[in-house]
């Protein structure tokens, strides 16, 4: 009588192999995400949560779901998880907010006009343009470089003046930026009065001639009745 296949006998052993070995396999990835978004750059969200610029919310909000269940400190072994953790939530509230996120995209936008014009190339220019897919380093390299530093001169300024609100907008800026908004609605009002009154003082001018035989007809009329009156008197008298 055969005794039992050696492969049903290994089966289970092997079972045990691959979760033990999958296991492994998903705390190296944590790790290995930890590690990355520790060495992000801070100052750009998109590295952190290592997306595309041109990510609608909701690719950045799957993705932030992604991130934070795989580095989420109650899986994660890493001792620095809970520092990763709140540095992907801070990228994502960025990304959220948006503010932030229009003023990030002008730096990105800045930074690609500036690389573009070294190049002695528009702003217009494709991605996919000869001068650019043969550039070494990488285009996307410079970017990420040409980005960085921008960012980096932006955090310096906001650092350095004490007129800057929470967003890094100066608020003297903003204060004059209002009052010039302000000032332009008021001169727009003056120009629309003033319109106004042209268009009046036009309208009265062309009807003048209408006032005037208006006028005289009534002139006219009221002189008849009196020499009528007149002679009715003198008839009676």
């Amino acid at each position: 009588m055969s005794g039992p296949s050696t492969s049903t006998t290994k089966r289970p052993a092997n079972d045990e192999i691959d979760k033990l070995l999958n296991r492994e396999l998903t705390a190296v990835s944590r790790d290995v995400e930890v590690d990355r978004i520790l060495r992000a750059f801070k100052l750009n969200p998109y590295d952190i949560l290592d997306i595309d610029p041109s990510a609608s919310p909701e690719e950045i909000k799957k993705r932030y779901k992604q991130l934070s269940l795989l580095i989420h400190p109650d899986k994660a072994t890493h001792p620095k998880a809970q520092d990763a953790f709140d540095i992907l939530k801070k990228a994502e509230n960025d990304l959220s907010d948006k503010d932030k996120r229009e003023n990030l995209d002008a730096t990105i936008k800045q930074a690609r006009i500036e690389l573009l014009k070294s190049l002695n190339l528009p702003p217009s220019t494709k991605d996919d343009h000869a001068k650019i897919t043969s550039l070494s380093p990488p285009w996307s390299q410079q970017m990420r470089e040409k980005t960085k530093a921008l960012l980096i001169d932006e955090e310096l300024r906001k650092r350095s003046s004490p007129n800057r609100d929470n967003n890094g907008f100066d608020r003297a800026a903003k204060l004059a930026m209002a009052n010039e908004g302000r000032e332009a609605q008021q001169k727009d009002e003056e120009v629309a009065s003033r319109k106004r009154k042209a268009e009046d003082d036009k309208i009265w001018e062309e009807s003048r001639e209408e006032r005037v035989g208006s006028w005289r007809n009534f002139a006219s009329s009221s002189t008849g009745n009196k020499k009528r009156k007149k002679n009715k008197v003198e008839i009676l008298g």
